[in-house]
């Protein structure tokens, strides 16, 4: 028996990461490719474990490394540090991904499909359109609410017209009601009590690099930013933790408000100095608040890259 392609998103992996993997899947074997296989690289949060509950499906299987020559296919990124142990010397068949292109190499061509939508399964959504490929209910439930969570229910900066289309069409074959399910799922991503503090700074982690500087922007969701910070010694213990084993210049973590819509930064690191010049704040106990921000792809993520590549920091 041939040895299964494997489907993944990014480490930490978040509700696109899950739910476009096996989307991904569903497609690939609709489309007469039945050899492919969606896993994880992690573990669910709760806001994945309310859609997969939803739905009455299993996680995807736990993988921690893939072997030399494995056939793979990338979906929700396409960086290799935030891929699983191994990808240099797996074999990618396909991206589909609508993150910044970085520290990507492969030895030969390959499939790939990247756009600036505000979310991966906007694009799996038209690829099943191009492809003239009927869309069930599960597939449209996993979409839509891929959908939800990476655009926060539209409210999103980085949300396009091609994600709106495509959830106002979900939804009518998943029959939901956007704001009501939105928010029941996007609330159970919330409720943060039963995770120890080096699980929250862990839960949506994205390791990153520019010009040498190596760096983590971390996100939580909930709807209490102050029930959060009461936990900041600890969280400040698990994040120091992170830096001295993985060697980083700065940790931020994005603390989330999905009802009003802002976020509070808890920064530590050498070099923490870099997101005070970004965002033009002074950090007061390690923190400061960024109003109108929740976006770490185009507004986190954007504004610290330009500050570490701006020369006059040397």
């Amino acid at each position: 028996m041939e040895e299964k392609v494997l489907i993944f998103g990014h480490k930490n992996p978040d509700t696109d990461t899950i739910c476009s993997s096996l989307v991904k899947e569903i497609l690939d074997k609709k489309n007469g490719e039945s050899d492919t296989k969606a896993v994880r690289l992690g573990n669910l949060n709760k806001e994945t474990q309310y859609v997969l509950k939803y739905l009455g499906m299993e996680a995807p299987e736990l993988i921690k490394k893939v072997e030399e020559g494995q056939k793979v296919i990338l979906v929700d990124h396409n960086e290799f540090g935030q891929s699983v142990e191994g990808i240099e010397k797996a074999k990618i068949l396909s991206v589909t991904d609508h993150h910044r292109i970085a520290n990507f190499e492969t030895a030969e061509p390959l499939y790939y499909n990247a756009k600036p939508y505000g979310c991966t399964s906007t694009i799996l959504f038209e690829e099943f359109k191009q492809k003239g490929l009927e869309i069930e209910k599960k597939e449209a439930v996993l979409m839509a609410s891929a959908i939800i969570s990476d655009t926060l229910l539209l409210k999103s900066p980085t949300t396009t017209k091609q994600d709106r289309k495509a959830l106002e069409e979900l939804a009518k074959i998943a029959k939901i009601e956007v704001n009501q399910y939105g928010m029941e799922m996007l609330k159970a991503g919330t409720n943060l009590e039963d995770f120890t503090a080096k699980e929250l700074v862990n839960l949506d982690a994205k390791s990153l690099e520019k010009d040498e500087i190596k760096f983590v922007i971390a996100q939580v969701n909930t709807v209490s930013i102050q029930e959060v910070l009461k936990r900041q010694e600890e969280l400040e213990t698990a994040m120091n933790e992170e830096i001295v084993k993985k060697g980083l210049h700065i940790f931020v973590l994005a603390i989330t408000d999905i009802l009003d819509s802002n976020t509070e930064i808890m920064v530590l690191g050498e070099k923490s100095e870099i997101v005070e010049k970004a965002f033009s704040v002074n950090l007061e106990n390690n923190c400061a608040f960024l109003e109108g921000v929740v976006s770490r792809k185009k507004q986190l993520l954007p504004n610290i890259d330009k500050t570490i590549g701006n020369e006059e920091l040397a």
